[in-house]
């Protein structure tokens, strides 16, 4: 399951406890009916006024190519949530073609005539996605899969493009089985492997449709590769279940031939490589060995002459061509400098087409010309006013931990023409098989170039991008080393001079939320205050009241609740356990339909730190999971944090 970045403005939702809001007054906002605020105060016009110019901006992702034109299906919002559109040119108008309240960021086409494209969505944040097909003939879609509480995608075609094989938990709710369906007849679909676990998925169809590649994942560090027939199911392991170390496959696919596969894995590295399977032999060949990083997505072009992938380099995408037939490879130059997701050939035009944002854009799609060596910008999303060229590029910084290890992150600096120590706000990613990635900072840049703040995004130990020793640093009982390594942190902002140690904030979303929680409880008088989003106050609860086909693979991360010692250590290590040592003021997001950290994480964290006397805000949304996705909910959000900053962070100690 990929993992969620967090920021700031990442939220989640809680459980529906007794909300009071104060009564609209003249010079306020009204609350969106969906969020239920209790200890907000009103939230003044003119603050949304001055904060108008950062809400505004907007990214487009590439979604896929159509099979036959030069044109594409691109994920970007024009009203509350992002929609599919389509882009028929390099500056090309978007012509809108889904309209729902739930965004939809995920299409395919059928990849012979284009007739239809594939799409998913949830109902409120659920994440309980259904498959839909929307037909260009008429411009209705279809439901095509069934199970309202059933998680279902992970798409792939086959190369026929007769049938889809997909992943679905319907069966139980727990276990992630195979699927196979023909789109354009809903009575076809079938069952095609029933498996235990909640990480399996679909790869890739073999060139001659008989066969798949499924991946088992097991936990950010274990996963294995099993080969399935596509007519009864049958499966054959293809790697050892046996090795002596944790061995992850990040991606794989089918040579031209049938004979290979390529394959992401870190088998006999610190890092994932990309590889060359040999089916027959088993024998895995090594062809990325000189990159000392992770090679964090690759795709093979329709001729399977060249392979395409990305390499994450200290945060930094770089963007390389592999030649299949040499094994020769070089990196693409001119790529501005960011991060890069979402690599997609066209089936028939030898384009590669890739998302890209960078500190001072917020999303846009590229297509390289390999042949010609040409990169052409096909979208320039909106910043909303703001001036691009004056957004802050971070710093890499690095800092030693309690143990000596080396810790980074990525430290945003706000405008030279603010004077004396600078408050600091901490942002911690979530996962926490994550990563901080050099990014668009949204509506978080008001924080920085208006109100003089400083932003720090630490990768503490246990984040992805550094090799797998490091991300199994704080694993089961190591858990608080991660929270140590942001006391080191706190630490290393003492000793800058134009850092104010004496005010700091500390956020995160998901694992994040949790990390703000401990770091709230171990080190309160250190910070001003904190802004927990959809975080984990006790991993018993937690572990109990997550969804099902994400227990599992939780456990391996965490810990196991249902081993005594380590339910033990779960009980003395929850913030919730410890609120009486939160004394700095808390603000806690949640979304009510959060699957993953289920709003009772957040619900009994509010209530017990409300217990000890101690400012509390909360901020719930009715139709949000994990994270807030549309507009309004969003800005709200981001205006009670303008409001939660202003009142306890920027005031001067006393």
């Amino acid at each position: 399951m990929p993992a969620v970045r967090t920021s700031l403005l990442l939220a989640l939702a809680l459980p529906a406890i007794a909300a009071a809001v104060t009564a609209q007054q003249p010079d306020t906002i009204s609350i969106p009916e969906t969020l239920v605020a209790d200890g907000l105060p009103p939230i003044p016009k003119d603050l949304v006024e001055q904060v108008r110019l950062y809400t505004e901006y907007r990214s487009a992702g590439l979604v896929d190519w159509h099979p036959t034109r030069r044109e594409m299906l691109i994920a970007t919002r024009f009203a509350s949530t992002p929609q599919i559109h389509r882009v028929r040119m390099p500056g090309g108008a978007r012509t809108q073609l889904t309209f729902f309240d739930e965004p939809v960021t995920f299409a395919s086409w059928e990849p012979r005539t284009g007739a239809y494209f594939l799409f998913t969505k949830d109902v409120g944040g659920n994440e309980f996605g259904q498959i839909y097909r929307y037909d260009l003939a008429n411009r209705r879609s279809i439901r095509l899969t069934r199970g309202d509480r059933s998680q279902n995608g992970g798409l792939r075609w086959s190369h026929a493009g007769d049938r889809i094989a997909y992943g679905s938990t319907r069966r139980n709710g727990a276990d992630r089985d195979l699927y196979v369906m023909n789109p354009a007849d809903t009575a076809s679909d079938r069952l095609l492997l029933e498996v235990q676990g909640g990480g399996w998925g679909v790869a890739d169809w073999s060139p001659d449709d008989r066969r798949l590649i499924a991946i088992e994942g097991l936990s950010v560090n274990s996963s294995r590769l099993w080969l399935v027939d596509a007519a009864g199911g049958g499966k054959s392991a293809l790697v050892p279940r046996d090795a002596p170390d944790t061995v992850a496959y990040g991606d794989a696919r089918f040579s031209t031939d049938g004979r290979a596969l390529y394959v992401t894995t870190d088998q006999g590295s610190e890092f994932l490589r990309l590889a060359r399977l040999d089916l027959a032999s088993r024998r895995l060949t090594p062809l990325t060995s000189a990159i000392a990083h992770d090679v964090s997505e690759f795709e093979p072009s329709p001729d399977g002459r060249t392979i395409a992938f990305t390499v994450n380099a200290d945060g930094r995408s770089r963007l390389y061509l592999l030649s299949t037939r040499t094994g020769a490879y070089h990196e693409v130059p001119h790529v501005p400098v960011g991060v890069i997701g979402g690599l997609r050939w066209h089936h028939a035009l030898g384009l590669l087409g890739f998302t890209l944002s960078t500190a001072r854009s917020p999303g846009d799609v590229y297509v390289l010309e390999p042949a010609r060596g040409v990169l052409t910008r096909w979208t320039e999303s909106e910043t909303g006013g703001l001036d691009a060229s004056a957004l802050p590029e971070p710093e890499l910084i690095r800092w030693k931990s309690f143990d000596g290890r080396e810790i980074t992150g990525f430290y945003y600096r706000p405008p030279a023409r603010f004077a004396g120590k600078r408050p600091v706000i901490v942002d911690i990613h979530g996962g926490p098989e994550s990563q901080a990635r050099p990014g668009f900072q949204g509506r978080q840049t008001y924080l920085m170039a208006e109100l003089g703040v400083a932003l720090i995004e630490p990768n503490v130990r246990g984040s992805t991008g550094y090799g797998k020793s490091f991300t199994k640093l704080d694993d089961g009982p190591r858990r608080l080393d991660s929270v140590r390594d942001i006391g080191a942190l706190l630490d290393w902002i003492g000793g800058r001079p134009e850092l104010d140690a004496s005010r700091v904030m500390v956020t995160g979303g998901s694992y994040g939320g949790y990390m703000t929680l401990a770091v709230a409880t171990m080190y309160d008088k250190r910070i001003r205050c904190s802004l927990d989003i959809v975080g984990i106050s006790n991993f018993v609860t937690f572990l109990a009241n997550t969804e099902s086909y994400r227990r599992d693979l939780r456990r391996v991360e965490y810990g196991d609740e249902r081993d005594p010692a380590m339910r033990a250590f779960f009980e003395k290590i929850a913030p919730v356990n410890q609120t009486d040592s939160i004394t700095r003021p808390l603000f806690v997001v949640q979304g009510a339909n959060d699957p993953r950290v289920p709003r009772t994480e957040s619900e009994q964290m509010v209530r017990m730190v409300k217990r000890h006397g101690t400012p509390v805000w909360y901020l719930l949304a009715k139709d949000e999971g994990h994270g807030f996705r549309k507009k309004p909910n969003v800005d709200y959000l981001f205006y009670g944090t303008v409001a939660f900053v202003r009142r306890f962070l920027l005031a001067q100690a006393s």
